[in-house]
């Protein structure tokens, strides 16, 4: 079975006040494990690869085809994502690949640049039927601790732009190797009142898990994680290591942090309250 489009994936659980969560892939056991935990847990995901992924690995096909593969026999709907893509021709070939989906990075541009930008490439993307993501403020600027979206600000641009979703800043922030980030959760509430498309939180690593589930209460859909499940993969593979130290093969250390990172990825998407949703399930169902 093909990867499922992502409007499949959101459009459900946007409209039942559902968290889905989308997870950063950086090699096949990644892949495999964000797979087990959404299947473990009964509930689509988003199988994430970075611009930043593509570059360490040095192209996008090994691991895209990976992704598929491993997507087209999942027991649970799996959506295929470019995450914060810059490049132009990663997009198309990422296109090429059956990514259904891509978040248009033009953040580092200035706000009438990005929004030129980001039209285009939703245009491209959305001819082809492909989900478009973007964001407003640069990458290290609008997601740091103190960086706040403006709903108006966040309504225009995406009138402008067309794009099928907006990340905001509301309080997260990269690669947090601690959890206690404090997220606004009643501006997410404003603005999800203000954009007419499904809202996104990056960085949420360093949400702790109840403010997880208060932003998905407050308005927010898809939930990046990459740093948490890189922390939990990380772990298990030094505990394993430790207990023998004759320990050479990578099969034996590798699915321990696969069989860790599963196991994270089931607890955070209860957390966020993920799982199928019905077509006849009224908004906000427990």
């Amino acid at each position: 079975m093909p990867a499922a489009r992502m409007a499949e994936i959101v459009g459900p659980a946007a409209a039942a006040c559902r968290g889905v969560g989308a997870f950063n892939v950086i090699g096949i056991e990644h892949a495999e494990a964000i797979v087990a935990g959404a299947e473990a847990a009964g509930a689509p995901v988003v199988l994430q690869v970075s611009q930043n992924c593509v570059a360490y690995r040095g192209a996008l096909r090994p691991l895209a085809q990976a992704c598929a593969a491993i997507a087209g026999s999942a027991a649970v709907p799996v959506a295929l994502h470019l995450d914060h893509a810059t490049n132009t021709d990663l997009v198309r070939e990422a296109a090429d690949q059956g990514f259904g989906s891509v978040m248009y990075d033009g953040s580092a541009l200035d706000y009438e640049e990005n929004v030129r930008a980001t039209a285009r490439a939703a245009r491209w993307c959305q001819k082809r039927g492909m989900w478009v993501e973007a964001e407003i403020g640069g990458k290290d600027g609008v997601h740091s601790p103190g960086a706040r979206t403006d709903p108006a600000d966040a309504a225009r641009y995406v009138d402008a732009t067309g794009v099928d979703a907006l990340a905001i800043a509301a309080g997260s922030s990269h690669a947090m190797l601690t959890r206690d980030a404090v997220l606004d959760t009643g501006l997410i509430a404003r603005i999800h009142g203000a954009v007419r498309v499904p809202l996104v939180l990056h960085g949420s690593s360093g949400v702790p898990d109840a403010m997880l589930a208060a932003a998905v209460a407050a308005g927010i859909t898809k939930v990046n994680v990459a740093t948490q499940l890189n922390k939990v993969f990380t772990a298990a593979v030094r505990e394993c290591l430790a207990t023998d130290a004759s320990l050479v093969d990578p099969r034996r250390y590798g699915a321990a942090g696969r069989d860790a990172m599963a196991i994270e990825v089931t607890r955070l998407l209860r957390v966020i309250g993920a799982r199928a949703v019905s077509q006849d399930e009224p908004p906000g169902t427990p």
